[in-house]
Formats: C-alpha cells, sequence, structure tokens
C-alpha cells in the first residue's frame, strides 16, 4: 500500500532586522553580551537549519525505505503466489507419485506372490514327478517279488531292478542317487543268488514223462524187428534169378528156413542178468500199470515242485529212480538218458528263497519321505 508523500516545508525565513539605531555609547561588557547573544542565535539559527536538514534527509531515506519495503513486499507476494502455486502442484506431483509408487509396490508385491506360488508350483511338480517315479519302481519291484514267489526264479526281480537302474540313469536327478546306489546294489545280490529256476525243472520232468512209453524193461524180451530183417536181407548179396540153378536155389532156400528156425529157437530161451529179481516178475499186461505209475510219480514231482513243496518232490524223485533202476534196463541209452534227467532235477531241486530288495525298498520310502 503506497502512501502519497507529503509536503517538505521548506527552510524557514529569517524575519527581517530592523537597523540598529545608533546606540550610544555604552560599556565594552554590554557590546560583549550583544556579541554573544548574536553569535548564539547565529548557532542555533545554524542549528536549527542542520537538523531541517538531517529531517528533510531521514524522511526522504524513509520514503525511499518505504518504496523499497513495499516493492519487496509485493515481490514477495507474488514470489509467495508462485510458492503457492509451486507447492500445490508439487503437493499434487507427491500425490500422484505416491499413488503410483503404491501402485507399484502392489504390483512388485503381487510379482512376488506370483513368482513364490510359481516357484512353489515348480517344486511340487518335480517333487510330484520324483514321487511318481518312486512309485512306478515300488509297485514294480512288488510286482516282480511277487512273480519270483510264484515262479521260483529270480530273472523277474533282476530284470526289474535292472529297469529301474536305466530308468534313474536316464532321470538323473541328484535326489534319487541314493535309490539308485540301492538298486545296484540289490541287482548285484540278486545275480549272485544261485536260485532254483522252477521252469527248467519242469520242463525236465514233462521231458522224462514224455520218454517213460518208450523205455525199454528188463523183463521184455529181445525180439529182431521186421525193420531189422528187411536190412538183413536188403544187405544179403543178390543174384539175378536167370543165373540160378535149380541146385543153388534148392541150397539157399534150406540155408533161409534153417537160419529162420534157430532165430525161433534162440527166442524161447534167453538169458539175462538181473540184479533185482522181482524185475522179471512183472508180467507184460502188468507194464502198463509200471509205466503209468512212473508217470503218476513224476507227476506228482512236478506238481511239488510248482508248489515249492521240495521235499514231496525229493521223495517223488526219489522213488522214479529206484523204479527206473529196477524195472527198466539201465544199459539202454533212453533209460540212461532219463536217469540222468532226473539226477539234475533232484540235485537242483531244493528250497533256495528269492532275495528281496530290501535297500531299495527303504531308499525309496526314505525319498518319498522326503529326507
Amino acid at each position: 500500500m503506497t502512501t502519497s508523500p507529503e509536503p517538505i516545508p521548506g527552510p524557514p525565513t529569517a524575519a527581517p532586522i530592523p537597523p540598529a539605531a545608533p546606540l550610544p555609547a555604552q560599556r565594552p561588557a554590554a557590546s560583549d553580551a550583544g556579541r554573544w547573544i548574536a553569535a548564539g542565535a547565529a548557532l542555533a539559527a545554524a542549528l536549527i537549519a542542520a537538523s531541517l536538514v538531517l529531517a528533510w534527509n531521514t524522511q526522504q531515506r524513509l520514503k525511499s525505505l518505504e518504496a523499497e519495503l513495499v516493492k519487496r513486499q509485493q515481490d514477495s507476494s507474488v514470489e509467495a503466489t508462485e510458492a503457492r502455486t509451486l507447492a500445490r502442484q508439487a503437493e499434487a506431483t507427491a500425490r500422484d507419485s505416491s499413488a503410483k509408487l503404491a501402485l507399484l509396490e502392489a504390483r512388485v508385491a503381487e510379482t512376488s506372490i506370483q513368482r513364490s506360488q510359481l516357484e512353489e508350483l515348480i517344486q511340487s511338480l518335480a517333487r510330484s514327478r520324483d514321487e511318481n517315479v518312486l512309485s512306478d519302481l515300488d509297485a514294480a519291484i512288488r510286482v516282480a517279488l511277487q512273480q519270483a514267489a510264484i515262479t521260483g526264479s529270480a530273472e523277474p526281480l533282476v530284470l526289474t531292478l535292472k529297469q529301474a537302474d536305466e530308468r534313474l540313469a536316464r532321470y538323473n536327478q541328484p535326489r534319487l542317487e541314493r535309490v539308485r546306489r540301492a538298486v545296484a546294489q540289490d541287482l548285484d545280490r540278486t545275480r549272485g543268488a544261485g536260485v532254483t529256476d522252477i521252469t527248467v525243472l519242469t520242463i525236465r520232468l514233462d521231458e522224462v514223462i514224455r520218454l517213460i512209453d518208450e523205455l525199454p524193461l528188463v523183463s521184455a524180451p529181445e525180439r529182431k524187428t521186421a525193420a531189422h530183417a528187411a536190412a538183413a536181407e536188403a544187405a544179403a548179396p543178390a543174384r539175378p534169378a536167370s543165373a540160378a540153378t535149380w541146385n543153388e536155389r534148392l541150397v539157399s532156400g534150406w540155408t533161409q528156413f534153417s537160419s529162420g528156425l534157430w532165430q525161433e529157437v534162440k527166442s524161447l530161451v534167453r538169458v539175462t542178468r538181473i540184479d533185482q529179481p522181482e524185475a522179471a516178475l512183472v508180467a507184460p499186461d502188468q507194464a502198463f500199470f509200471l509205466r503209468e505209475n512212473l508217470k503218476l510219480r513224476l507227476l506228482n514231482a512236478r506238481l511239488a515242485l510248482l508248489s515249492r513243496q521240495f521235499d514231496t518232490a525229493q521223495g517223488d524223485l526219489r522213488d522214479a529212480q529206484q523204479v527206473l533202476e529196477r524195472y527198466f534196463d539201465r544199459s539202454a541209452r533212453r533209460v540212461a538218458g532219463a536217469a540222468e534227467l532226473l539226477k539234475q532235477v533232484t540235485a537242483q531241486a531244493r528250497l533256495v528263497s528269492v532275495p528281496r530288495p530290501d535297500a531299495t525298498l527303504a531308499a525309496i520310502a526314505t525319498a518319498s519321505a522326503g529326507r
């Protein structure tokens, strides 16, 4: 707010001094006092003039200061207005920045949550894949154990452990390395165990049962078959009929008749060494029942092997060997072959349990538990 300058009063005008009247001659002391009064008045006038000049200068300075203050006040008000405007803009910018920052923090938090969820999903997928592999291996090994218990052979378990080792090698997961070492250990232990192969033993018994009907008995007489006779006649030298005379034909006929008669006479009596006298007492009609009884013995042994009753199988096999040695011709090649097969089956028909892969099952259980 500006104020109009007030009029500055000018210097006071001195009143005209009337001319001094001629004074009468006075004493020197009165003149000196007048001079001192005049000097004091002049000095007072000078002081008053100096005071007026100083007051005027001070007033002018105050006016200039007031104008400067007004100008500065106006500038300050403009700057304050601008500052308030900038403050409002800064406040709006700060609010926008705060809103954007809150939005960014929310998005960062959401991204972090999604990342953690994704990591958990990946870990769960990895764990589920490992668990699926472990469950498949456990189920396959248990099925192989059942097959080995049914068949009596370690081959199903060996094959399953080998497949499990190959699958773990392809999977190449450090978490399952202990399971793979346990599989390799059980695989070596199963391969080293001498387990009875029931399938091979039953095949050998079937072969012996098939040969029973063809094995010669000790009590059966030896007869030359028609094939042997035909072979002998074929081996005799043939002469043309036109070249043979009636004398030669007569001699040849007599020779054939005498040799045939001699063969018939020899077949009536047969001398054979028999260690067991009861073998010679077997009548021809009882040979059929003897062979069938031997087949039943072998079939019982076969069933005992399949049901893992090795003691019963050993008893039936020993009885079959005794019948074979007592009633059948041991000098025949087929009888010797059948006896050898029975000896092999008897030697291998023993109770040997398939080793359980306990190390593998324990390792699978530990890995499944996550320890």
